[in-house]
């Protein structure tokens, strides 16, 4: 994961909505959730629903599957460990000192 990709991916997530849409989808697990299940647990508009679940999936924080005429929507675990990897990769790892210009 790039810093672009990154950033993308935590902007996703610095919306209200979208953060609970996703925290929602990692309860559900493997099992994900239809547009109506979200509705009901979080009470959001449909029309507004999709616009943040479009949010997340070009994020690639969540992905989409269609069975017919229902779409469910999965947390991409994948792409969330990528990002706390991408958070984390250089911990403790120390600073040097930056040269000073003067």
């Amino acid at each position: 994961m790039d810093e672009s990709n990154a950033a993308k991916s935590l902007s996703a997530l610095g919306h209200e909505a979208r953060l609970a849409v996703f925290r929602l989808l990692v309860k559900a697990g493997e099992g994900g959730l239809n547009v109506g299940d979200i509705v009901q647990h979080l009470s959001i508009p449909p029309s507004t629903l999709a616009h943040h679940l479009s949010a997340l999936v070009d994020a690639g924080l969540v992905r989409q599957e269609r069975f017919g005429r229902e779409i469910r929507n999965y947390a991409n675990y994948d792409m969330v460990n990528e990002l706390v990897e991408f958070l984390t990769t250089e911990c403790c790892v120390g600073l040097t000192q930056p040269d000073s210009a003067a």
